[in-house]
């Protein structure tokens, strides 16, 4: 079976609504990063170069970050299964180099970032209320279309994020799902200026964007981490900080620094099933409690009944943020009220990045630099 046949997924026919891309000079085949099974080797190898729609714009990633869902979608340990063979990849951040007839609002030479709803229908009830994460016809990039482990990508134009030019790609790659990721909890955490967050996995790629957010926001800020992570959160801009590992008593330790009552909300960035049940009991009435880390498939929450009603405390689930929400979360990144440490890996060592995310050795973002 010759490899066209292999990628017929990949790549779309060539309608005659596309044939009038305006276009740069655009290789036939690229490198790209894929997998034919779940948890399968990864294959660094070419592939071809995919065409976009009528409404589509095609952007040659210059980077793209790694993110946990990236190995769940690999791993395959997820209820809904992405399709096969698959490119993953959702932080992708590059160049406009071809677009489709209908494409107003982007122009060749724009950056261009390619996130993880990669398109929506824009006429549910969902979008119509800006809600376009839980539109039912959505289109995710590296789960349901290919993705950004690729040097060309393709993003429904609507969808897909405008970055300012000049901006560091690598460093804004990122923004696209971590930083938004971030910044949307956040804003779901119903909080005032002033009033304690309490953010678990406040060391890591999320959990440290998180905390600057949060600092820009006004908010008082205590970070949950493991060891070697206190110093690092503290630079970030959080008030406090607790090592998990060296208290008995989380809620007790969490009290101690917001005050008798609790903070007013938790975001747990973190897969700790514990963490999730403990931050229930310790954010004070009326708090909310901001669930974006995953656990894992069949992981349930326990929250004592009459003490949910009792204290009137709110448990809210947040995935990615809209448009709206990604303007502002990069308008933030590029007036530099936030940044996140990345390493950068070529696009051909994703494996070895997926083996650092298993052992837990990454602090920050690892992004990939898709030229090597």
């Amino acid at each position: 079976m010759s490899l066209r046949t292999i990628m017929g997924t990949i790549t779309p026919k060539l309608s005659t609504a596309t044939r009038g891309l305006a276009t740069q000079a655009i290789p036939k085949t690229q490198k790209a990063v894929i997998f034919y099974e779940h948890g399968g080797p990864l294959h660094y190898q070419d592939v071809p170069v995919p065409t976009p729609g009528p409404n589509d714009i095609l952007v040659n990633i210059k980077y793209t970050g790694v993110c946990n869902s990236d190995y769940h979608a690999w791993k395959g340990d997820l209820d809904k299964k992405p399709m096969l063979p698959l490119i993953v990849g959702h932080e992708g951040a590059g160049v406009v180099v071809a677009k489709g007839d209908n494409v107003k609002n982007f122009q060749i030479g724009d950056y261009a970032g390619i996130k993880w709803l990669n398109s929506t229908c824009n006429s549910c009830d969902f979008c119509e209320e800006s809600n376009e994460a839980n539109c039912p016809e959505q289109k995710n990039s590296g789960y349901s279309v290919q993705g950004t482990f690729q040097q060309y990508c393709i993003g429904d134009a609507t969808q897909a994020a405008k970055i300012p030019q000049g901006t560091d790609l690598s460093k804004v790659a990122p923004i696209l799902c971590a930083g938004l990721t971030a910044y949307n909890a956040l804003k779901h955490a119903n909080i005032k200026t002033g009033q304690w967050v309490t953010i678990i996995g406040a060391g890591g790629g999320l959990g440290s964007l998180a905390v600057q957010y949060a600092q820009v926001m006004g908010f008082k800020i205590l970070g949950i981490d493991g060891p070697n992570k206190e110093e690092f959160v503290l630079s970030k801009g959080a008030d406090a900080f607790i090592d998990f590992s060296k208290v008995t008593d989380t809620g007790e330790a969490v009290r101690e620094i917001t005050g008798k009552d609790g903070p007013h909300a938790v975001i747990n960035f973190s897969n700790s099933l514990k963490a999730y049940n403990d931050s229930v009991e310790y954010v004070r009435a009326t708090g909310t409690v901001v669930l974006v880390g995953f656990p894992g498939d069949n992981a349930a929450l326990s929250s004592n009944i009459y003490s949910h009603i009792n204290r009137a405390i709110n448990i809210k689930g947040s995935v990615v943020g809209n448009r709206a929400d990604t303007r502002e979360a990069i308008d933030f990144f590029v007036r530099g009220k936030v940044e996140i440490p990345v390493k950068i890996a070529g696009l051909s060592e994703a494996s070895n990045v997926f083996k650092k995310m298993e052992e837990g050795q990454i602090l920050g973002r690892y992004v990939l630099d898709t030229s090597y």
